[in-house]
């Protein structure tokens, strides 16, 4: 699985912006689908993810401003932040889990200005 994210930028606090995951490879093998962010000096965490059944979960920081939501055809995932923060400002990086074994594309970065 290659896993290819897109997106960020610079945008300023209350902004919005669409990052994309696009998967190739074994993708039928994929069973979830995360999108994740590490900010200078922190640990990675868990923004949200999107199973092959289309269950969704949001950390609770980001609850009821992003949105995660897939394109089978384009076997494409996208999260949709809206109301941007300039605590969302980090590296974000989408995962595909596989199993045992967790696949993880290049991060984007995301920078909002205050």
């Amino acid at each position: 699985v290659q896993l290819q994210a897109s997106g960020g930028g610079l945008v300023q606090a209350g902004g919005s912006l669409r990052l994309s995951c696009a998967a190739s490879g074994s993708i039928f093998s994929i069973n979830a689908v995360g999108w994740y962010r590490q900010a200078p000096g922190k640990q990675r965490e868990l923004v949200a993810a999107i199973t092959s059944g289309g269950s969704t979960n949001y950390a609770d920081s980001v609850k009821g401003r992003f949105t995660i939501s897939r394109d089978n055809a384009k076997n494409t995932v996208y999260l949709q932040m809206n109301s941007l923060k300039p605590e969302d400002t980090a590296v974000y990086y989408c995962n595909a889990d596989v199993g045992p074994v967790d696949y993880w594309g290049q991060g984007t970065l995301v920078t909002v200005s205050s």
